[in-house]
């Protein structure tokens, strides 16, 4: 293989290499939070893809479907089998998700935010329920707090290049979607220790 060859295949190579940490990191807090269930294999396929989906939407304001939608048969399937194992309905987080989806819709129609950001918060929603329904409200509200903080950051920002201030207002919000579906992810883990459960 010619070194021109070799050098094509570095970039991507680091790329894995680069979000190798944070892949393990979310793993071993899915692990601890979750524990060793079967609900642990969708949360582990959101570990997989989180710092992929914040690396795009930072720089490209999108979530692919490509991404995206594979996750949902993931986490369904996930579900059937909690389900199956230990006898807890799925109902809750079903309910859940299809209810961040549609709130998010409803954002997204108002302007509020992209599609991409819909299809994301309707997995994130099913994951969150089936850890209990009061944990996709924690998800949402630092999703929204952080979001808040990082807008005001962009407007308060100096602006740079050409596009001028307009361009600053944009911001990706699946980052803060991410980071408040991790945060409810670890806290429902340190609650059930606190509780003993």
């Amino acid at each position: 293989m010619s070194l021109a060859r070799i050098r094509g295949l570095q970039p991507p190579a680091r790329e894995w290499v680069a979000r190798a940490p944070v892949v393990v990191l979310l793993a071993m807090l899915t692990v601890l939070a979750v524990g060793i269930r079967p609900l642990c294999i969708g949360v582990l396929a959101l570990a997989v893809v989180t710092g992929e989906l914040v690396r795009i939407d930072v720089a490209e304001h999108r979530l692919p479907n490509r991404i995206v939608l594979p996750l949902y048969p993931v986490v369904l399937l996930a579900l059937a089998a909690e389900w199956a194992a230990g006898g807890t309905a799925p109902l809750p987080a079903l309910a859940s998700g299809a209810g961040v989806f549609v709130f998010l819709l409803l954002l997204s129609i108002a302007g509020g935010m992209g599609m991409g950001d819909v299809k994301l918060g309707g997995v994130l929603g099913l994951c969150l329920g089936a850890l209990g329904v009061h944990w996709v409200a924690v998800g949402l509200v630092c999703a929204f707090v952080f979001g808040a903080i990082g807008g005001a950051a962009a407007l308060l920002a100096p602006s740079s290049g050409p596009a001028g201030p307009r361009a600053r207002r944009r911001v990706a919000f699946g980052p803060f979607l991410l980071a408040g579906f991790w945060l409810a992810v670890v806290a429902s883990g340190l609650v059930g220790e606190a509780s003993g459960g």
